[in-house]
């Protein structure tokens, strides 16, 4: 077998293999005198069949498919020992005489080939880097939703505007019967809260479903129905009221920071308001991280530069999916793809350039750390190392919990290169200024 390339140009070239008989032969004719060995054909014993007519029989499908087996293994081989970075697979090109019987066959296949490309992370444009804090309303919220969360709850004779009234909505033209809880510092209709106000246990209101609740979110579970249906639903509903309470704030006391915290962590109401502060800066630190990679991974597709073998990729796309598709699907398809393909391209370069391997040993410790994060959420805060290493090692057993961790481990690494090499400009804002910025 001979294999030569031929560059067309800096994107594209072809490979040009050339097979004799000697390269295949004797594995055909193994085959073929396996088959002749197990064939059932009437007529004939087992074991029996003519070798003419089994070559007959069998004879050029097992060819088509060794040769098959040949090109494929010694293709795979070709690329790696002269390190061809092939976007896609080799296109065969097809010849509509081609006669496999020749002593000698020659294959033709198209590679498009990756661009090279230099990746700068100082990028002309500065990537915002948020630096989102817990502001004192944040705070002050939080504690208060403490404060009324564990607080206690008093019965009442009538209603007030800060109350919990319990009851049951109905009405039958809507199909609503649900009993549920209502917090009246939720409702936003001021019709409602007037209606509301003064009324005893056993007493009904009339209310409106629009614009009912301060977030349209809290309808649905109101009403006990779906949130399709709830979605711009304007009815009127009845509300029989069952019981009314007061919730009294918890009192910021040592029971309650043991409670909150663990015994003895908090023991005053500064130091609680530093932890919330601290913990809810951890939990933003996670958004904030996604947000940067996502910034800079879309500054560097439009930032970093190259050309791709545009005609070989959609002519890939055309034929080898699952289906053949019409060049205007593959455009479509080529369109839809460039834009990850590119970062792909992008993110390969940066983890070549800046040797970002991952070790066996590494992703294990990745592994248990995520095991480890999972068993606290369910009240396992200290784990046996040993019991991590075993379910580690059952994860990792796992090849697509392998994929999974390491590109998130990749990910990891990344987000670490970017932040000690990208030009980036940090930008502190609260949580609802992130989100309104981020969000819209």
């Amino acid at each position: 077998m001979n294999i030569t390339k031929e560059q067309i140009d800096a994107l594209n070239a072809v490979l040009k293999v050339e097979i004799t008989k000697e390269d295949y032969q004797e594995k055909v004719d193994r085959i073929l005198k396996d088959y002749r060995k197990n064939a059932n054909i009437p007529g004939f014993r087992k074991g029996q069949v003519p070798m003419g007519l089994i070559k007959k029989q069998y004879g050029k499908a097992v060819l088509v498919d060794e040769i098959n087996k040949l090109l494929q293994d010694n293709l795979n081989k070709y690329l790696v020992e002269e390190k061809l970075d092939v976007l896609g697979n080799p296109l065969p090109r097809q010849k509509d005489d081609f006669n496999w019987d020749a002593d000698q066959l020659a294959f033709e296949f198209e590679l498009g080939l990756a661009p090279e490309f230099e990746v700068s992370l100082k990028t002309k444009k500065a990537v915002p880097h948020y630096k989102i804090v817990a502001d004192k309303k944040m705070i002050d919220d939080q504690v208060t939703r403490i404060r009324k969360q564990y607080g206690k709850l008093v019965s009442k004779d009538t209603v007030g505007t800060e109350d919990e009234v319990t009851g049951q909505f109905f009405s039958e033209a809507d199909e609503i019967d649900h009993k549920t809880t209502v917090e009246l510092s939720k409702v936003k209709a001021k019709k409602a809260l007037d209606a509301l106000k003064g009324k005893k246990v056993g007493e009904s209101v009339a209310l409106k479903t629009k614009g009912l609740f301060k977030e349209d979110y809290l309808l649905p579970s109101t009403l006990g129905i779906a949130r399709d249906k709830a979605e711009g639903l304007d009815t009127t509903v009845t509300f029989t009221i069952a019981e009314i309470n007061h919730r009294e704030p918890a009192t910021l006391d040592q029971e309650l920071f043991d409670k909150l915290f663990g015994k003895d962590q908090v023991s005053s109401e500064k130091e609680m308001r530093e932890k919330i502060k601290a913990d809810s800066e951890a939990q933003f630190q996670q958004q904030s991280d996604q947000k940067l990679l996502n910034d800079v991974t879309e500054k560097l597709i439009e930032e970093v530069k190259f050309d791709l073998p545009t005609a070989f990729l959609k002519k890939w796309m055309q034929n080898t999916g699952e289906k053949p598709l019409s060049a205007e699907e593959a455009n479509d398809e080529f369109e839809r793809s460039e834009k990850g393909l590119r970062y792909q391209l992008i993110e390969g370069k940066l983890i070549k350039d800046h040797e970002l391997n991952i070790q066996f040993d590494e992703l294990k410790d990745f592994a248990k750390g995520f095991i480890r994060s999972q068993m606290m959420q369910y009240g396992q805060a200290n784990p046996k190392e040993e019991d991590l290493e075993q379910i580690a090692m059952r994860v990792m057993s796992n090849q697509d919990e392998v994929k999974r961790l390491s590109e998130q481990l990749m990910s990891q690494k990344l987000l670490e290169l970017y932040k000690e090499k990208a030009n980036l400009k940090t930008k502190e804002v609260t949580y609802e200024q992130f989100v309104k910025e981020v969000y819209g």
